[in-house]
């Protein structure tokens, strides 16, 4: 399920946006302290951020800038600040594509749509992989959930990307450690032990605990 997170001051707007998104099947979040724009967006770890330009403290403009400095998560300014130099702006500081208001919701939807289509759905097969609200990025080797993102080292990146690939199904120690083997380096079974635990801390830190699980005698599963 794809999470977007709206920071839009009109109530109104922000509960027919996410209502009907929610109805698509979307998990919509609205900002809730436009203080704490940042912590939240952190915290929720959207797929993508619908951003109004007129905002209470900070605007759209300010809240863009620091969303980019920690995120390319895509964008999408709606506005009713729709001239050519609004328009222009929201672009030049890392918008992806902007809706003025009023708007029509089939047509926001379909934006959506197509933004999260290619950002995501088009790179799955070679560069993301999902499973039970984890993303791994497969160029960075990060790891996102719902509290965030992880770095993960080399084999533990490794692990989780035979884990996803197998996802439901125990993979044992064995075929893990044959699979660790491609690399350069060596992988005992105590080693494999120690990067296993690492991982399971990393899926715990950004709100994924007890994905991993292990099977006794037999291997490692993501449930």
């Amino acid at each position: 399920m794809y999470k977007i997170f709206m920071v839009e001051d009109d109530p109104v707007i922000a509960q027919t946006v996410s209502a009907h998104l929610t109805m698509w099947g979307y998990q919509v979040q609205v900002v809730s302290d436009f203080t704490k724009t940042i912590q939240e967006f952190t915290a929720f770890s959207p797929h993508l951020v619908l951003l109004d330009i007129g905002l209470p403290g900070m605007n759209g403009y300010h809240w863009c800038r620091e969303l980019r400095r920690r995120s390319k998560v895509p964008v999408v300014f709606l506005s009713s600040a729709a001239d050519n130099l609004n328009i222009v702006t929201a672009i030049e500081l890392g918008g992806d594509d902007f809706v003025p208001k009023p708007f029509d919701l089939s047509v926001l939807t379909a934006k959506i749509q197509a933004l999260l289509r290619r950002t995501y759905s088009l790179q799955s097969a070679v560069d993301v992989m999902e499973y039970k609200g984890a993303l791994l990025n497969l160029g960075d080797e990060v790891l996102t959930g719902p509290k965030g993102r992880q770095e993960l080292t080399k084999n533990e990146f490794r692990i989780l990307k035979v884990l996803m690939e197998n996802a439901g199904h125990t993979v044992s120690r064995g075929d893990l450690m044959v699979r660790l083997w491609e690399s350069e380096s060596f992988i005992d079974d105590n080693t494999l032990t120690v990067n296993v635990s690492r991982l399971r801390k990393k899926l715990e830190q950004v709100g994924l605990k007890g994905l991993l699980a292990t099977r006794k005698g037999q291997g490692y599963i993501l449930e």
